[in-house]
């Protein structure tokens, strides 16, 4: 992105916080933009980008997205539903995916290709997502290790299926990553009450991880046999550019939280300029979510759906916390088990460079750096995720030893490959 792209973009939002303080009409001028915008900010996306557009028409993209949202696969899988609830009454919506029974000599090729012919100790693998997104973004991963592990998805709250947060919207409690923290203890209590746990986190969901551990690191000592973190960071995220030069991201910090704030106040009328909005919604989630060219576009289209379920108001409420964030200290609850650090390194919302700062605290650990990809690896490259992930569990003693994942989940590219430390 040029300098002038950049001021462009910190133009746009300046001039949405000036419409708050203004007229309705101004308002609702300004809030169409600004809102698909700032609706997308460290979510797979940031404070601004510079939109190609598209060669084919308007209702042309619209009838192909919505051939798109008929025809994917994607974020179909579901499991047992449960319900946790958290410690400010909020109700925390979950699914358990069981294990299939022993089989004997007669081993799924499925299972065989990921582990081996031998079954898979009692272990439950519990995924969290992140920011603007819910526990569907683990598709292609749930989709390999279906029936072969016990496995636990959750959304965050204010997100996908669970509940607003009770705290934040009756009693106006900022949103914190040890709020996050203890809603997956809650989760951890409700659906896997007993037996070893990997842990799983993705941005949002690898700050919850660390919460945990920060608040209790004898569960982590306990029950804990591995934990994977993907493309997340442990904290400075203040100092994130997100591709940004150092003028549009100085602009764009200096407005950001008054911003924020009003739009979340005006949550209606930024929700129908997302609306309007879309194809340049569609764009900024693009740039900040993948890294290649040959993405499946159903897969983009996946993506943008979930960001887009995502109300203003929620991102609005969540942004705050990841400022504040910082569980350096915690990471070391986690230095005596098999860890995967895994990240794109073209990742422009929790660079790869953060990814690289829990590998030194962690030096038995696991790096995975990988190439061409951007903040929604997991989506983008989703065999090297599972690869790893089914190596983290081998490793952990939690499966026997066997092979990894094989032409499993593409999303249309093959070029990939992920290499370790």
């Amino acid at each position: 992105m040029s300098e002038s792209s950049a001021e462009a973009v910190a133009g746009v939002i300046a001039s949405a916080a000036a419409a708050s303080a203004g007229a309705a009409g101004g308002w609702r001028r300004a809030t169409g933009i600004a809102g698909a915008a700032i609706g997308v900010l460290a979510a797979g996306a940031a404070a601004g980008v510079a939109v190609e557009r598209m060669t084919v028409g308007r209702g042309m993209r619209r009838k192909a997205r919505l051939a798109l949202d008929s025809a994917g696969p994607y974020g179909t899988l579901r499991g047992t539903p449960g319900k946790a609830i958290a410690d400010d009454g909020t109700e925390l919506y979950y699914e358990v995916e069981e294990v299939e029974p022993d089989a004997g000599p007669h081993v799924s090729p499925r299972r065989r290709r990921l582990f081996g012919r031998k079954a898979p100790a009692p272990v439950t693998v519990v995924f969290s997502h992140g920011y603007c997104l819910n526990q569907d973004s683990w598709h292609f991963q749930r989709a390999a290790l279906r029936g072969v592990v016990r496995t636990v998805h959750w959304d965050q709250r204010s997100h996908g299926r669970s509940g607003r947060g009770v705290a934040q919207t009756r009693d106006r409690v900022p949103v914190t990553i040890d709020q996050l923290g203890r809603d997956l203890k809650a989760v951890l209590d409700a659906a896997v009450p007993e037996g070893p746990v990997v842990l799983v986190g993705h941005s949002m969901g690898g700050m919850t991880t660390m919460a945990l551990a920060a608040q209790y690191p004898e569960l982590i000592r306990d029950r804990v046999v591995a934990t994977a973190f993907v493309g997340t960071s442990s904290g400075r995220l203040g100092e994130v550019n997100f591709g940004l030069p150092i003028a549009g991201v100085n602009a764009v910090r200096r407005i950001l939280p008054g911003v924020l704030k009003a739009l979340g106040q005006q949550a209606e009328l930024v929700e129908k300029g997302r609306r309007a909005t879309a194809e340049l919604f569609a764009g900024i989630i693009k740039r900040y979510s993948f890294a290649g060219r040959e993405v499946d576009p159903a897969v983009e289209r996946f993506a943008e759906r979930m960001i887009e379920s995502t109300p203003i108001d929620v991102v609005a409420e969540f942004y705050p916390a990841f400022t504040d964030h910082d569980k350096t200290e915690a990471l070391a609850s986690f230095q005596d088990m098999p860890v995967l650090v895994l990240a794109g390194v073209q990742d422009l919302v929790t660079p790869s460079e953060h990814s690289e700062v829990i590998a030194d605290l962690l030096p038995e650990c696991e790096l995975v750096l990988v190439p061409d990809a951007g903040h929604l690896v997991m989506l983008e490259h989703p065999e090297a995720v599972t690869d790893r992930l089914a190596d983290l569990l081998t490793r952990a003693g939690a499966v026997p030893a066997g092979a990894t994942v094989s032409g499993y989940g593409t999303t249309g590219s093959t070029s990939s490959t992920a290499g370790p430390r």
